[in-house]
């Protein structure tokens, strides 16, 4: 017999780690290679971890809510044969313990786990995963030394990793205790923005509903990026009344021959991927006193998901696609988003955000940045209202298809004017929309 070691796989560009959310199979299941073991979530999406191998599922290292590191190893499945695998960790034999490796120092813990008392640190206002504590423990780590290790997590959080190799560097008195009282003087001045200022007072008839996993990442996300970008908006008016008679003339041809419906968003997408490329210093990244300017145009486009949160799937190379490409794209991106079908790699790598605040009939809408991208537009609802018309023979009043877009930038890194002209060029694209184009 040998040991499998399941590690959690990468999930796409920069996702560095994932949540357990609950374990499909458990200790002493049968196991078919390709067969969904545990669920997991990123800060993107959820996913299904499958197995690698046939075997029998012979030992759980994380439980349901513990943070795992990619790569890091998350359960041991016993299969037939010699070659199965990579054997399963046996890094006690270490023949000096002055020495431990971080490898030896994980083993040493998990194999203490399951009796290991858990340890509450009532007395911190920093958050630590179980399974950081349960290490904390195991070591006999102090508070004031928990407190002291620098966070290489999602806003400063300890990882598995930062606390072991304090392990290892402490027993190989590499440690410092001068480190300890910087770390106490830091740590509340993220308490603010853990704690509300005051109280919620909650009387007999009000309801307390917990959010959800998705709900505090978006809320996290949403007061980070206000918090770090100079939010500005600039807004445009939008004559689309070509846009609007050509959709009407073809889209129930496009839907025979395709089988999808053609809609609004594929066309404003494409505007915006053509402004990107004419102004490429809106499709940048702030990356602390860097800007970086990204080679391709990568557009997110925010969906929202049937329980009411959001999600941005990316169009990857937007510029490159033609209107037919556009289209499908937008349509596969937003079906898999509301089927809950998305991959990690989907939501990632996006250099401009568009939304589309017009489905629910606002007309208006100051979009929050999506960090670290400088810009964010949002399409108002398409109306049809009185307006001047200019022709040869004069003014004369016409009803037209209007609608209003928003553009919230940056102003860190972009002034009024590219902001500005950004915008008008998006409106200049679609209102010079060909009307004789064939799809």
């Amino acid at each position: 017999m040998a040991k499998f070691e399941l590690k959690l796989p990468k999930m796409g560009e920069s996702v560095a780690e994932a949540t357990i959310t609950s374990w499909l199979k458990n200790v002493g299941d049968t196991i078919e290679a390709d067969e969904a073991i545990l669920e997991i979530a990123t800060d993107k999406v959820d996913s299904e971890v499958p197995s690698e191998v046939d075997g029998t599922l012979v030992e759980v290292l994380f439980q349901v809510d513990d943070v795992v590191q990619v790569g890091q190893t998350i359960a041991i499945i016993e299969t037939d044969g010699d070659n199965a695998s990579v054997p399963a960790p046996a890094a006690t034999e270490t023949t000096a313990p002055a020495a431990i490796t971080v490898e030896t120092a994980s083993a040493q813990v998990e194999k203490g786990m399951e009796t290991a008392a858990p340890v509450d640190y009532t007395d911190s206002d920093s958050f630590y995963s179980p399974l950081v504590k349960n290490i904390a423990k195991e070591e006999n780590i102090s508070l004031q030394e928990l407190e002291s290790i620098k966070g290489t997590g999602s806003n400063g959080r300890v990882t598995k990793n930062d606390i072991l190799s304090y392990v290892a560097d402490k027993k190989a008195g590499k440690t410092t205790t001068a480190a300890a009282p910087q770390a106490k003087t830091t740590a509340p001045a993220s308490a603010p923005v853990q704690k509300p200022a005051a109280p919620v007072s909650v009387n007999g008839g009000d309801e307390i509903i917990e959010m959800t996993r998705m709900g505090k990442l978006i809320s996290h996300h949403m007061i980070a990026s206000v918090q770090t970008s100079a939010h500005v908006q600039s807004f445009i008016e939008c004559d689309v009344t070509n846009i609007w008679n050509w959709r009407k003339k073809h889209k129930d041809a496009f839907a025979k021959r395709e089988g999808e419906n053609l809609t609004f968003t594929p066309i404003f997408m494409e505007a915006v991927a053509k402004a990107l490329k004419e102004f490429p210093m809106m499709n940048i990244a702030v990356d602390g006193d860097n800007i970086i300017k990204r080679k391709n145009i990568n557009l997110g486009m925010a969906a929202a998901l049937p329980d009411g949160n959001l999600i941005v799937p990316v169009i990857k190379n937007a510029d490159q696609l033609n209107l037919m490409g556009m289209a499908k794209a937008v349509n596969d991106l937003a079906r898999r988003s509301r089927d809950g079908k998305l991959k990690p790699d989907d939501t990632q790598g996006g250099t401009y955000t568009v939304t589309n605040v017009g489905t629910f009939g606002s007309v208006l809408g100051t979009p929050i940045i999506n960090q670290p991208q400088v810009g964010i537009l949002a399409l108002g609802a398409i109306r049809k209202v009185p307006a001047v018309v200019e022709t040869p023979q004069g003014d004369f009043i016409g009803i037209r298809m209007k609608m209003f877009l928003s553009h919230s930038y940056d102003h860190r890194v972009v002034n009024g004017a590219l902001g500005g002209q950004f915008v008008q060029r998006v409106a200049q694209l679609l209102e010079g929309f060909d009307d004789k184009r064939e799809i």
